[in-house]
This record gives structure tokens, sequence and C-alpha cells, in this order.
């Protein structure tokens, strides 16, 4: 059963906890001051109705016992005036016991006959109102009276108050009187009613505003939590982004530099493959001239290989000059800064015609007047890059290049008819150098990248740029 309890207590939130033991106590609270108000309204009733009593005697009863400041019994005029005055007026019909006590204990008279002229020990209520004070209880007659059949001894109020000498504050009797309590008990049920009523609507009126009151906190606090939570997802789904980001960077930093290195080597295989094997046969060809010259003398076909040799000699190192300002343009791009993106695309294709000689079909389409340089940049690399594969091997068959402005970016195409490949198989060689860096020249600004090719069927480069990159104008 405890565990019970328990159990469903820990499915209750904070408030519901809170709101559960406050009416705990406000019901606890509410039965203590419901108790104590009750006490109050029972003692002022007993009180009120004693000195009521206390002013019945003192008007009433005491001008018919003064007999007895100068004796110790009543005369029968006194006698009868107490009968009359207790059966016959309103508030004697009141008394179920009335009993008056001489100093010394004893009863002097009584409505109940068979206790006159006994005599019993002085209890605590008699002697203070034989001292002068008046006393009230409920509870049994003292002396064990003859009481009415209908009136039982739990059901009386007992009131003990003095009666005076004229004219002095001397004591001369006490008068004992025992009202029943079933009207008293009435008034009492209603007042206990309309007390317990009012201490209930005040104690939930007091627990419907602390429920409103914690309701609206719990509200409140609910939505922080909520709006919390959302924060920490949001911020959790940064944080994986960032490791994702964070191990993109890790690779593009490593296939940069391999990338690099690859380059590198690139770059130092056509130095050597061709303007330094020009500039190597110019120089065999010098020692030869050299040999001749110092041979020649005057004969005329001596003279005539020489020239020869020199025409040789000249051809190579054109040749040699001609290769090595055709990788250097390659390698260093023109002021882009005041070119629109129409002039840089007609800049990198007039450069790849030239330098190539192969024809490249171009349609351009509601191209933007002008766009950042890291797009323009990117943009020259990416044709450049893209035509020269399409002629190293697809041997310039269908060079085609289309980009057209989509609102906020621009699409590039560069197609081809050339023999084609798989895009999912990578060799290491320069084809796919290139592509992996034009993919991360599109990735790095936000754009994306995507090749289609089959074997026998061509190869398209498309590409989408960003007109603002994601990493700014500075990108």
């Amino acid at each position: 059963m405890i565990a019970t309890v328990q159990t469903w207590l820990d499915r209750l939130s904070v408030a519901q906890r809170f709101m559960l033991g406050s009416l705990a106590i406000l019901a606890l609270g509410m039965a203590g001051i419901g108790t104590w108000v009750t006490r109050q309204i029972e003692d002022g009733v007993v009180h009120r109705t004693a000195a009521t009593t206390a002013l019945y005697v003192d008007s009433l009863i005491a001008p018919s016992l003064q007999d007895l400041a100068t004796g110790d019994t009543l005369s029968a005029e006194s006698i009868d005036r107490l009968n009359w005055l207790l059966e016959d007026t309103p508030l004697g019909q009141e008394v179920a016991l009335f009993q008056v006590w001489d100093q010394a204990g004893r009863i002097v008279y009584s409505n109940a006959p068979s206790m006159a002229g006994q005599a019993f020990p002085i209890g605590s209520d008699l002697a203070i109102a034989l001292a002068g004070g008046i006393s009230t209880d409920i509870g049994q007659a003292e002396g064990g009276g003859t009481l009415p059949d209908d009136v039982s001894g739990r059901d009386l109020i007992e009131i003990y108050s003095p009666v005076r000498s004229p004219g002095t504050s001397d004591v001369i009797a006490a008068a004992e009187f025992y009202y029943a309590t079933s009207e008293l008990e009435r008034d009492l049920a209603a007042a206990k009613s309309r007390s317990w009523l009012a201490v209930g609507v005040a104690t939930l009126g007091i627990y419907l505003l602390l429920a409103t009151f914690i309701q609206r906190v719990s509200n409140t606090v609910r939505g922080q939590q909520r709006a919390l939570g959302e924060q920490v997802v949001w911020l959790t789904e940064v944080l994986r982004q960032n490791q994702v980001l964070h191990k993109r960077v890790q690779g593009a930093a490593a296939r940069t530099a391999a990338l690099n290195e690859r380059f590198l080597r690139r770059f130092s295989a056509e130095l050597h493959d061709g303007p330094a094997q020009d500039v190597s046969l110019a120089l065999l060809r010098l020692d030869h001239v050299a040999a001749l010259c110092g041979t020649r003398g005057d004969d005329a076909a001596a003279t005539e290989r020489i020239e020869r040799e020199l025409e040789l000699i000249q051809s190579s190192l054109a040749r040699a000059l001609n290769e090595v300002r055709g990788i250097a343009s390659g390698l260093m791009l023109p002021h882009l800064g005041t070119l629109d993106v129409a002039k840089t695309l007609d800049h990198v294709i007039r450069g790849h015609r030239r330098r190539t000689g192969s024809p490249v079909e171009v349609e351009l389409k509601n191209l933007p007047e002008d766009a950042p340089l890291a797009t323009k940049i990117a943009l020259y690399r990416i044709v450049q890059e893209a035509l020269t594969n399409a002629w190293r091997h697809a041997d310039r068959a269908g060079q085609k290049v289309f980009v057209s402005g989509h609102g906020d970016g621009i699409v590039v195409e560069v197609n081809d008819v050339g023999p084609g490949f798989d895009p999912s198989l990578s060799d290491g060689s320069e084809a796919q150098l290139g592509l992996v860096g034009m993919r991360e020249r599109a990735e790095s600004l936000g754009g994306q990248f995507r090749i289609e090719s089959a074997p026998g069927q061509g190869t398209k480069v498309i590409v989408s740029l960003p007109l603002e990159p994601s990493g700014g104008s500075d990108a």
C-alpha cells in the first residue's frame, strides 16, 4: 500500500505535489481554527448565561433569601416566593434544578425536596460562589439531586452565583442553577454551522487563490523548461553540425595538402616534359654548333649545317618560352575585381581557345551584373579546369559551356561528348584531382557540385554557386 502511494506521488509534478501538500495543511488549519472558534462560541454562550443568571439572582432570588443573613433557615413566605419564581416565571421554568447553599455547605432550599437539609463537602465551584465569584460548568448536579426523567445530567449547564446581603458585599449564600442544554445546543449547532461555513469558505478561497498562483507559476516554469529544452535541442544540433563541419574541414585540409602535393608534381612534370626538354635540346644543339664552328673553316656545307642547327635551337627555345608562358598564365588569375560575370567567363573561355586552339560553344542566360569576388574566382577556376579536362580526356570533342542565373545563384554546365567515365571510380589521375578541386571550391562557398558521366556517353560537370557565399564577401 505504501509503495503504491509512493509510486503515485512520484508520478505527480512538483506543482501537483505542492497543491496536495497545501490542501492538507489548509485542511488541518481549517480544522484547528474551526475547533477554536467553536470553543469560543461555547464559552461565550455559557458566560452569557451565567451573567444572566447572576442578574436574575441579584434582582429576584436574593430578596427571598435574606432570612439567611440572620438565621440558617428560610421562612415559609420566602419558600413560597421561591417556588413561585421557579414554577410560574418564564426564566424559572427553564431551570432543571435550583438549590441554595449556606456557608456551611448545607442545602437550605431545593426544587428537589429530597435534597433540602442535606450537607455535602464544599466543591471548588461552590467555594468560588461562596467567596463572591461566579462559576460555570457543564456537568452533573453536585449532591446527586433528583432530576426530571427527560433531562440527563450531561445536558446541564451548571452555574454557581453568590447571594449577597442588601446594601453590603457580604455573601450569605450561594445559588446553584442547572439549565437544560437542549435550546443551547440548537443555538450552538447553528453558530457552529455558521462558523464552520465561514472558515470553510475562507479556506476554499485561499486554496483557490493559491492554486491559481501556483498554476500560473507552473505554466511559466513549464514554458521556460520547454523553451530551454528547445534551446538544448537546437544547441545539440548546432554542436552536431559543428562536429560534422569540423570533420569536413579536417578532411578538406588533408585533401588540400594532397591536392597541393599532386599539383606540384603535375607542375613539375609539365616543366620537365615541356620547357626543360626543349631547353635541353637547345643546349645539345649549341654544343654541336660549337663543334662545327671549330672545324668549319671556309666549308660552305658546314656553314649551312650551323644555320640549320641555330634555327632548330631557336624553335626549341620559342616552344619552351610559349609553354612557360602557358603554365604561368594558368597559374595566375587575371584581375577579376573589375570584371562582371559575363566578362569573367569570356576571359577564361578565350584563354582556353588561345592555348588549345579548340572550339568551345558558349551559351549565357540571365546572368547577374556582378557577383562577389570569391564567386567569380570559383567560376573562373571551375570552368578552366572543366574545359582543360574536356580537352585532354575527350579529345576536345563537343565542348560546350552553359551558364545561367537563378535567383540568388549561378548554375554552370560544362559538357563534352568524349568517351566518359564512371564517377564512382577514383584512380588518382589528374582528371580525378581536378574533379576533387572543383568540388572543394564549390562546397567551400556553400554551393553544390556533381558529375553526370558514363562510359561512352560523354561527361557533364554541373555546379551551382551562390551570389552570397556562406563565408561572406571575404570567403
